[in-house]
């Protein structure tokens, strides 16, 4: 079996499913970053994660639903400023300073996210 026919876990999610998806994550962020105490910037990681996984997923799910290739999104991996540069281009409004914040970002920032 080559790599091309192997499935990967969420290949077949829908834009919709992809979008609940990313509200979940969201809602697990908020309730995480109730827990960490103030002062305590690493306390915030598992909340700085689940918010840029949830980001992460709302891109992906705008691709899909205005047809982008699934694997062609795939190949992005964790890079949120190549999702956001083609979410631009495919009309989504963003405030300039997030916009430009999304497209700062590395690819494999999930690592930043562990960083005071």
């Amino acid at each position: 079996m080559t790599i091309e026919e192997r499935k990967y876990p969420g290949e077949l999610a829908s834009p919709q499913q992809l979008h609940e998806l990313a509200e979940e994550y969201r809602k697990a962020a908020n309730l995480l970053l109730q827990q960490g105490p103030p002062g305590k910037p690493l306390t915030r990681a598992p909340f700085r994660l689940s918010v840029i996984h949830a980001i992460e997923l709302y891109l992906t799910a705008l691709l899909l639903h205005c047809g982008h290739n699934p694997n062609q999104i795939r190949k992005m991996q964790h890079d949120l400023a190549a999702r956001t540069e083609h979410a631009l281009e495919a009309g989504l409004r963003l405030r300039a300073k997030t916009a430009t914040h999304l497209l700062k970002q590395e690819p494999g920032i999930s690592r930043h996210a562990l960083r005071p």
